[in-house]
């Protein structure tokens, strides 16, 4: 049932839930040993015994987690332990009696082995700047001046009383760019100027510059305008509460006394630069993760785009938008995410359960709306199942059409109004999801984006989310990248619909569809090809020849802005016949042979449509000039020099004289001379 069993150690927290040991064991692999009453309290020495024994073990409760760690380190247990919420996520609710099913699949879900995200390095001294536009600021700075190393920056500032010691550096200027993150900060001011130290009745400066550069580790924004990065609650390092909340400000100065040292962050997402549709040969195709991402992480680098781990904030927005899977949700892999989904839904399919929602949320926002519910007012309905992932923007096509290819009848993702600015991706990936379960035939309705703060809104709204039945549950293994975990998930998705289509057309945008090629027009020229990221357009090295194989296809359009003919244009749709798997031609001509040597070269309509529209130009009004056009690469130059015929032919070269001709010439003159003088009459 699961990848790895594990003892289970369950509690009905003082009989606050009702919890049905025998149906759990059963549903569990008699992995649930006795329900404890107070696990935390009375039945402690229990849970000794069990972590004595050094095996990995499940305990359903997460309130008391600090209290069973301390145990465990007193005890000198290394046992792993994992910890699960079955109270608010389960047992605390209205509907709490039919919940077994929810907290077997809660606690079998626990035992799925999931990878972890690998982490980058950041270094900060503490070196801090202070951006404000009053006292406040200066006051600030004198609460971190004994930790940190701080310099105030005051923009536009007012009538401020000199302190009475300058014990802060303290400057004027207005930052006109800013960019990097904790540790590695650089900032560009306007307007620059140091301290007057004559200032008496109110601060006084010199005469500003602007252009002036600085580094620093740590930023405090109390200006209370516009922030200084996008996405800024995710820029690691820069911090920037309410000048008019005072608890805020003290939270972020008592936050900013820690930041001196090395620190690690997690490496949201992985890049595999051979996946990725973004540009060739200067072209631009797929820009889909540069225009979600909202920490400005991303960049254009070429033919792919980069990705600093450093700026990002993990939410994810790529890994949802991304058609090949070049970046992928670190935190975990998606393949993890799809076993716990299936682990999940069998599970509680196993113990009965039906029609289940799937509720995908964050740890830290949904988890919290989820007490609350659970503390005042109805909870979870039974059929809601929690579903926690790191951030819910990296919701992608592949979750939502996996989980309800999974059995999942509805996928609600909730995200806090404080993300308003990141839902780009998701409302689209959702839409996409929703399209392509109504053109199947199944309900509409099954994929909601909840954007909510408030748990008695929540609340309202999941008890209200249609009953629909789901599809015929799938039990295919979460195997491969992106692409083949989506061609899997929608393939049983068709198989099981309702009203099943071989051809199902998509909005602009989708990461699915076919190339359409006039071929009247195409010349085979192959440039297409020769761009084409994901080998969706084949060529054949032995005859002329271009083939396309749609499923590849993941419509970046770098064939339609590379085509010198502009004969291509996109087809966003989803093909789920056999021959979206294979290789079609869509054009093939003989080769064109040449005239003189019959060496094939070219094809023979594109040679003809040359030579017919070069006929009647000057330049080839001689029929030898339009012949070498037939020709082949080596015929051209050939002919160029038959017949004497050289256009590169000169006078002929003097040949190089050396010394050793030199002194040919003069052996040769001295024996003339000699032969000369023996016949001479005059001499005997």
């Amino acid at each position: 049932m699961t990848d790895a069993q594990r003892r289970i150690l369950a509690c009905t927290c003082r009989g606050t839930m009702p919890l049905d040991g025998k149906a759990l064991n059963t549903a569990c692999g008699q992995a649930v040993g006795d329900v404890h009453e107070e696990l935390c309290r009375a039945g402690i020495d229990s849970f000794r015994r069990t972590a004595a024994q050094g095996h990995p073990f499940i305990v359903a409760c997460t309130q008391e987690a600090p209290l069973f760690a301390e145990v465990m380190g007193e005890d000198g247990s290394d046992a792993a332990i994992s910890f699960v919420n079955i109270r608010e996520q389960a047992g605390w609710a209205e509907q709490a009696r039919n919940t077994t099913p929810k907290m077997a699949a809660l606690l079998a879900e626990a035992m799925v082995e999931i990878e972890h995200a690998t982490s980058v390095t950041l270094k900060s001294e503490g070196v801090c700047l202070i951006y404000g536009r009053d006292e406040q600021a200066i006051e600030a700075a004198r609460q971190l001046a004994g930790r940190l190393d701080v310099t105030v920056l005051l923009s536009k500032p007012g009538d401020i009383i000199p302190p009475r010691l300058m014990d802060i550096p303290i400057f004027k200027g207005s930052i006109a760019r800013a960019a990097g993150h904790l540790g590695a900060f650089e900032i560009v001011v306007d307007d620059y100027a140091p301290l007057i130290p004559s200032s008496r009745e109110a601060l006084a400066f010199e005469a500003g510059k602007n252009g002036a550069s600085s580094r620093c580790d740590l930023i405090l924004d109390l200006t209370g305008g516009s922030p200084l990065f996008p996405s800024h609650e995710r820029r690691d390092g820069y911090f920037r509460p309410d000048p008019g909340n005072p608890a805020a400000v003290q939270k972020a100065l008592f936050d900013m006394t820690d930041l001196v040292g090395e620190f690690t962050k997690p490496r949201y997402v992985n890049f595999q630069a051979d996946l990725c549709a973004h540009g060739r040969n200067h072209k631009t195709g797929c820009t889909r993760c540069l225009d979600v991402c909202p920490a400005s992480a991303i960049s254009s680098a070429g033919d792919v785009v980069a990705i600093d781990p450093y700026l990002c904030g993990g939410c994810g927005a790529c890994h949802s938008v991304c058609p090949t899977g070049a970046t992928s949700y670190a935190m975990p892999p998606s393949t993890s995410l799809l076993a716990r989904l299936r682990t999940l839904l069998s599970t509680y399919r196993d113990a009965g359960g039906r029609k289940p929602v799937i509720l995908v949320h964050d740890e830290r926002h949904g988890a919290d709306l989820i007490s609350l519910m659970a503390r005042f007012g109805r909870g979870l309905p039974a059929n809601v199942i929690p579903f926690a992932v790191n951030e819910a923007t990296q919701t992608g096509l592949d979750l939502l059409t996996g989980a309800l290819a999974y059995g999942a009848s509805h996928v609600a993702v909730l995200v806090s109004t404080k993300k308003q600015g990141e839902l780009a991706g998701l409302a689209q990936q959702a839409g996409l999801a929703e399209t392509i379960m109504a053109g199947l035939g199944y309900d509409s309705g099954r994929v909601t984006v909840l954007v909510e703060d408030d748990p008695d809104a929540l609340e309202a709204l999941l008890y209200a989310l249609p009953g629909l039945d789901p599809a015929q549950a799938g039990d295919f293994l979460p195997m491969g990248g992106k692409r083949a975990m989506l061609s899997l998930a929608l393939g049983h998705l068709h198989d099981a619909a309702p009203a099943p289509v071989d051809m199902l057309q998509l909005p602009a945008g989708a990461p699915f569809g076919a190339v359409k090629i006039d071929t009247e027009g195409c010349t085979l020229c192959l440039s297409c090809v020769s761009v084409c990221p994901t080998g969706a357009l084949t060529d054949d090295p032995d005859r002329p020849f271009l083939g396309f194989q749609e499923d590849a296809c993941v419509q970046c359009g770098l064939c339609k802005a590379t085509c010198p003919e502009k004969v291509i244009a996109l087809e966003p749709r989803i093909n789920f016949t056999a021959e979206a798997r294979a290789v079609l031609p869509i054009k093939q001509e003989e080769p064109f042979e040449c005239v003189r040597c019959g060496k094939p070269f070219g094809t023979k309509g594109s040679v003809e449509r040359i030579v017919a529209k070069l006929q009647d130009h000057p330049m080839f009004q001689d029929p030898a000039a339009l012949e070498r056009i037939k020709m082949c690469e080596d015929c051209r130059v050939i002919v160029q020099f038959e017949n004497g015929n050289n256009p590169f032919a000169g006078k002929a070269r003097p040949l190089t004289r050396t010394t050793d001709d030199y002194l040919r010439e003069r052996e040769e003159g001295l024996a003339e001379g000699t032969l000369a003088g023996k016949d001479d009459p005059k001499k005997t």
